[in-house]
């Protein structure tokens, strides 16, 4: 029986930071798991120059398995680097993969499930994002206010996801947790993503609030998240109007050792959906 070849799969950034976190992390948990992972973004990491990626250029999803399907590998799993279905998961990487069974009728892909299965969900993620925010307290204060912020979706499942942590969160550790995303499209039709970022401050600000926790639901830096993304930009914006508001963002999903195990147990279940 052929082995599969692993991959762990992000949305992809032209950051070279989301790459080289990417490919830390699927060393992390090559060595975890005893199996070869390998870093591959679906979209957008093959513009990165090579340089900026220590001379190894990214892998993006079609070119990674054209290249093993001319070394004669036919079995994949992915491992998606998501907290929800996303049209990535659904649509995208379907579509991609499609292409290729046009010329490798014998191509064989799994999806393992992501880090928060609906409706089950996964403690160990609410766990994470509790550990940061006690450790963003130690710098800002027991009292400050923490609002978990995710990217935003046109899909209510991911922004679901969100909602279940928050919930978990109070539930599990008495925390109260307010909810905003960085992004949405306009529309009342995307209203279930909540507010803005970039709102919530200032209305927060208004009110006197003076101490934020951003609890970050984000995997990897890049143009959103980490030093000098859009998140940071944001509050840095809210803060020039309103200096007295201090904010600390938690880090960033990736950092915590537990992803790792969540990982680990999605590449290894046995509800792995095929293509």
């Amino acid at each position: 029986m052929m082995m599969p070849v692993y991959l762990l799969v992000d949305n992809g950034s032209k950051q070279p930071d989301a790459t080289l976190y990417l490919r830390c992390l699927a060393a992390q948990l090559s060595e975890h798991t005893g199996e070869l992972i390998h870093p591959v973004s679906l979209q957008h990491a093959d513009a990165i120059p090579a340089a900026e990626l220590a001379g190894t250029p990214a892998d993006v999803l079609q070119g990674f398995l054209r290249r093993q399907l001319e070394q004669d590998e036919r079995e994949f799993v992915v491992l998606p680097l998501f907290f929800g279905v996303s049209r990535a998961i659904t649509s995208f990487i379907p579509d991609e993969v499609a292409r290729l069974k046009s010329e490798y009728p014998d191509l064989n892909v799994k999806v393992a499930p992501v880090t928060w299965p609906l409706p089950e969900g996964e403690p160990r993620l609410a766990q994470i994002v509790f550990e940061h925010i006690q450790q963003a307290r130690e710098i800002s204060g027991p009292d400050a206010q923490v609002v978990l912020v995710d990217h935003g979706s046109p899909t209510p499942k991911i922004t679901e996801v969100r909602r279940n942590i928050a919930r978990m969160l109070e539930q599990q550790h008495a925390l109260g947790v307010e909810q905003a995303v960085m992004e949405r499209r306009e529309g009342k039709e995307y209203d279930f993503n909540g507010d803005l970022l970039a709102n919530w401050l200032r209305d927060k600000a208004e009110q006197g609030l003076t101490r934020v926790i951003i609890a970050m639901l984000f995997f990897l830096p890049g143009r959103h998240a980490g030093p000098r993304g859009d998140v940071q930009e944001i509050c840095d914006s809210v803060v020039k109007d309103y200096p007295r508001l201090n904010y600390t963002i938690t880090p960033l999903i990736s950092t915590h050792p537990l992803l790792l195990d969540i990982l680990r147990d999605r590449l290894m279940a046995t509800n792995q959906f095929v293509i």
